[in-house]
C-alpha cells in the first residue's frame, strides 16, 4: 500500500514546475467509502486510528534526520504503523525537478505537506524531517491538514548554529561559508523560528532517547500512543522503606518452600487478538508467575489471604491473594518443548512436580541467590533498562524475559 501510494505521488508531482502549479478545473472530491475508523481498525496491530503528521523543522545539522528515523523505529517496533519522509530523499524522487529559490522551496514545502496529509488521512504516523525555514509555509503546511481535520505537531529541532556547524556531516555548511552553496539556510539565507511549536527540542542539550521521551509523552497526551508504550519497567521488591514491615509481616505467614528444583517459573503465553470492533488489536497476554505445590499444600493455603516463600530458611518474599490452577502438565510440556518424553530433564521436574499451581501478586523481600554461577547476570527491569541505557543501545532492545530471582 506505502509502495502504490509513493508512485502515485511521484506521478502526481513528476511534471515540471511550471506546469505544476497551474490550477487543475473541472475536478471534484471524490469522498472515500472507507471511514478513518475503519482503517484504524486494520492498519497495524493495536488497532484504533492514529493518523497524524510530526513535523520536524530546523536547521540542517540539528538532529531532524537522526530523530525521526529514531522515532519511526520505535513506533514501528511498537506495532503502530509509522512513515518518515526526510528532505534530502524526497529530493531524489518526488521533488527532484525543485531547487532552491523561494518559489521551488514554498512548492517543496506544499507538495510535502500534501503528502503527509495522505499518510496520515491512512492512518499512519508521519514523520517529516524538512528545514522549512519560513513561518508562512509551516503555517500553510497545519492548514492542510486542519482542513482534513487531521492532528498536526511541529516540533522545532532547535541548535545553536555553531552547534550544526561542528556538526556538519554532509560539509554542506563549509561550502556556504566558501560561497560555494548560495541562499544556504542560518549562513546567507534567514531560518525564522516557530513562535510557538507543539514542542521545543535543544538537541545541543538533550540526547536522542530523552528527545524520543518528549516527543512520545506528547504523543501520549493526545492519545495518539497508548500510555503502556511508556511506562517504566515494574519491580518486584518491597519499597525500602516499607521492607522492614513486610518481614515482621512474612514472619506471621504460612509458608511454602522453594528450592532449586521448585523455583519460581513463567507459564506459557502467547497473544489475545481481540475484535476488530475493539482498538486494541493484539495485546500481550500477562506473564502468571506459577510455583507447582501438592494437594496436602493447596487444602492448608485456601482461604489465605497472603503466604510467605522461604528459600534455605529465610523467607524472601509475599505471594498474596493466592490463587490455584490445576497443574495441566503434559499440555505445558507439549507447548514450551513440543514433547512430552519423560527423560527430558525437565519435564521429568515438571511431571514430577506438584498436580497444582498457584499464584499472585508477588512482592520479593530481598533477592534470591541461587548460587549457581550466574547470579552476577540476574537484573531486575530496572537494572536491565539502565543497563541498555549505558551501552547507548537505545529503543531496538526490548526486555522480554524477566527473572524474578
Amino acid at each position: 500500500a506505502l509502495g502504490t501510494l509513493s508512485l502515485v505521488v511521484t506521478l502526481l508531482f513528476s511534471c515540471p514546475l511550471s506546469q505544476n502549479l497551474n490550477r487543475s478545473t473541472n475536478v471534484v472530491y471524490q469522498a472515500h467509502h472507507v471511514s478513518r475508523s475503519k482503517r484504524g481498525q486494520v492498519v497495524g496491530t493495536r488497532g484504533g486510528f492514529r493518523g497524524c503528521t510530526i513535523w520536524l523543522t530546523g536547521l540542517s545539522g540539528a538532529g531532524k534526520t537522526t530523530i525521526s528515523f529514531a522515532l519511526e523505529e520505535f513506533l514501528v517496533s511498537h506495532a503502530i504503523p509509522c512513515y518518515s519522509l526526510d528532505g534530502d530523499n524526497i529530493r531524489h524522487g518526488l521533488n527532484k525537478n525543485l531547487g532552491f529559490s523561494a518559489t521551488d522551496r514554498e512548492e517543496n514545502i506544499r507538495r510535502i505537506a500534501e503528502v503527509a496529509r495522505l499518510f496520515a488521512d491512512a492512518g499512519l504516523v508521519c514523520i517529516t524531517s524538512f528545514i522549512s525555514p519560513f513561518t508562512k509555509d509551516r503555517n500553510e503546511a497545519r492548514k492542510i491538514h486542519a482542513s482534513a481535520g487531521l492532528p498536526f505537531f511541529e516540533v522545532f529541532i532547535h541548535a545553536p548554529l555553531e552547534v550544526c556547524e561542528s556538526r556538519d556531516v554532509k560539509g554542506l555548511y563549509k561550502k556556504a561559508r566558501a560561497g560555494e552553496i548560495k541562499g544556504f539556510t542560518g549562513i546567507d539565507s534567514d531560518y525564522e523560528r516557530p513562535e510557538a511549536p507543539e514542542l521545543l527540542l535543544k538537541t545541543g542539550e538533550l540526547s536522542v532517547n530523552e528527545c524520543l521521551e518528549h516527543v512520545l509523552e506528547m504523543l501520549r497526551e493526545q492519545n495518539i500512543v497508548p500510555g503502556e508504550i511508556m511506562e517504566d519497567a515494574n519491580e518486584l521488591f518491597v519499597p525500602e522503606n516499607f521492607v522492614d514491615h513486610a518481614v515482621a509481616n512474612a514472619s506471621t505467614l504460612p509458608t511454602i518452600s522453594i528450592t532449586k528444583v521448585t523455583r519460581l517459573s513463567a507459564a506459557h503465553f502467547g497473544l489475545i487478538y481481540q475484535s476488530a470492533s475493539i482498538s486494541g488489536g493484539a495485546i500481550n497476554m500477562s506473564v502468571p508467575i506459577v510455583l507447582p505445590v501438592s494437594t496436602e499444600t493447596k487444602q492448608e493455603l485456601e482461604g489465605c489471604a497472603a503466604v510467605a516463600l522461604e528459600y534455605g530458611g529465610p523467607r524472601v518474599a509475599i505471594l498474596r491473594n493466592p490463587e490455584f490452577y490445576e497443574h495441566r502438565k503434559e499440555e505445558r510440556c507439549a507447548r514450551q518443548w513440543g514433547t512430552t518424553c519423560p527423560q527430558h530433564p525437565y519435564i521429568k521436574m515438571v511431571m514430577e512436580g506438584g498436580d497444582w499451581l498457584v499464584g499472585g501478586d508477588l512482592e520479593l523481600l530481598e533477592p534470591i541467590k541461587w548460587n549457581d554461577g550466574l547470579d552476577q547476570y540476574r537484573f531486575t527491569p530496572r537494572e536491565l533498562k539502565q543497563k541498555f541505557k549505558d551501552m547507548k543501545a537505545g529503543p531496538k532492545i526490548q526486555t522480554r524475559c524477566l527473572s524474578v530471582s
